[in-house]
């Protein structure tokens, strides 16, 4: 580490001012793949659990009560991300992440001797680092972030998304359209039920995260090394949670093995499954609304999307579906991080999961992109936008499909020979049944009535 004189000289001069130290400065030369750093809500998890671990030892009386408030100072500044310039290590670094970890306590020995003047002593691994191992540090990390991400942020945006569909549901339940499978015309919907299965979609992501939420609370601090405790006290690991739990306003508790906590990732593939199936509901979300908003004369044409900007450098007038479009591909991005992410949790070899780095980064930018996309989906495309009646009454009227509706009447075979005359002739399903039936007008009338056919279920 460098000393003080050091440092305080880089601090005035403007010159290399950094706070970390001799390993921070090796991982830098030894670790060049790429220029990707830990992640900010990474960073504040690594703040947060210092800050615990200090407060712990103190507890514990393994630490003074200066060194503890020093320490303290120094890593909730690390949290509040006052100095995440300090934290250059690349994510693709040793697998334990311990050049990460190594960086935290240089920096924030070095920030106690700043700040202190030189009066309280501090050294990053026997002080900072006390009753700590990477390998118990980093793996807690990336579950406290996970955890903080996914209830401020990603379980708040589903619910929005959520509820944003069922206000648009709620004001179209009697506008009825044309169902479709296979992209062909099928048996009439309204655009509330359309609608219904977006929402169901969500609040089932919702769901599933919430039932998976309690594993990422458990965490593998207290184990240090291979998960046997050594070099720690025995109470260590309950004091850091319960300091956790008061920082961060989550009830974190010790891992229940910590040999499973230390030597695999499967809390953290777990979740990221979660967030794929997740990213292709939104996908399918985002996709049918291109499909429906397509057009405007050679395509679906039964919504319209807010305008947002032009569509075209070369053609005027042309309005594209941008927001379905940037939240498809943030979503691709999710999908894509959870193949690595299942890669990078099978790569757990005896004691050590070696690829912790690179899951708490993918994990995190999962996680932030997928609250991103919830809330871009809801406010600048599904609450605003409208529906092209007339498109709608005139698909639905000439949905040669309807003729299903008779097949109790008068058979699959002649409903099919009035489907296919409706459409060769461009006619209504009612005009040619009329034709071709002894049944009364009245009777089709009543039979192939869309809002008949809509609620079948409450017949």
């Amino acid at each position: 580490m460098q000393n003080k004189n050091d440092v305080e000289q880089q601090n005035k001069t403007g010159i290399d001012n950094v706070l970390y130290g001799p390993e921070t400065t090796k991982a830098m030369s030894n670790f060049t793949i790429s220029d990707i750093k830990m992640p900010r809500a990474f960073l504040w998890a690594l703040g947060e659990i210092k800050c615990a671990c200090a407060q712990a030892n103190n507890a514990l009386d393994l630490l003074g009560a200066e060194q503890t408030d020093a320490i303290k100072q120094a890593a909730n500044a690390i949290a509040d991300g006052l100095y995440d310039e300090q934290f250059p290590v690349d994510v693709f670094q040793t697998g334990s992440g311990t050049s990460t970890n190594m960086n935290a306590n240089e920096v924030i020995a070095t920030l106690v001797e700043l700040n202190t003047k030189g009066n309280v002593s501090i050294h990053p691994n026997d002080h900072v680092n006390m009753g700590q191992s990477s390998n118990d540090i980093i793996p807690s990390c990336i579950h406290i972030s996970a955890a903080k991400l996914i209830s401020d942020n990603l379980l708040p945006s589903l619910l929005h998304l959520r509820d944003t569909l069922d206000s648009k549901a709620k004001k179209h339940a009697t506008t009825i359209k044309t169902g479709r499978t296979h992209l062909m015309d099928a048996m009439p919907l309204s655009f509330e039920q359309e609608i219904s299965a977006w929402s169901s979609q969500i609040n089932h992501a919702y769901q599933q995260l919430n039932n998976a939420f309690p594993s990422l609370l458990k965490l593998a601090i207290g184990g240090t090394a291979i998960g046997t405790g050594v070099n720690t006290h025995p109470e260590f690991s309950k004091k850091v949670t319960e300091y956790l739990s008061q920082q961060t306003q989550l009830h974190f508790q010790p891992a229940d093995n910590y040999f499973h906590a230390i030597s695999a990732q499967d809390t953290a593939v777990l979740v990221s499954g979660i967030l794929k199936t997740t990213a292709i509901s939104i996908s399918k979300i985002s996709n049918d609304l291109r499909w429906l908003s397509s057009g405007p004369i050679n395509g679906l044409n039964e919504i319209q999307l807010v305008e947002l900007q032009k569509g075209s450098s070369i053609m005027p007038g042309k309005v594209n579906p941008v927001i379905p479009e940037a939240v498809l591909m943030g979503c691709t991005q999710v999908i894509g991080n959870d193949a690595t992410i299942s890669l990078a949790g099978h790569s757990g070899n005896f004691q050590l999961n070696t690829m912790l780095p690179l899951i708490g980064h993918t994990l995190v930018q999962s996680i932030e992109i997928l609250s991103q996309c919830a809330r871009s989906l809801a406010d600048k495309a599904i609450r605003d936008f409208s529906i092209n009646y007339a498109k709608v009454e005139e698909n639905l009227a000439k949905n040669p499909i309807l003729a299903t509706a008779l097949n109790e009447l008068i058979g699959y075979d002649k409903s099919a020979e009035i489907a296919k005359k409706a459409y060769a002739e461009n006619r209504t399903v009612l005009d040619v049944a009329i034709e071709m039936t002894e049944l009364s007008e009245s009777t089709l009338k009543s039979r192939l009535d869309p809002s008949f056919l809509i609620n079948n279920r409450k017949r």
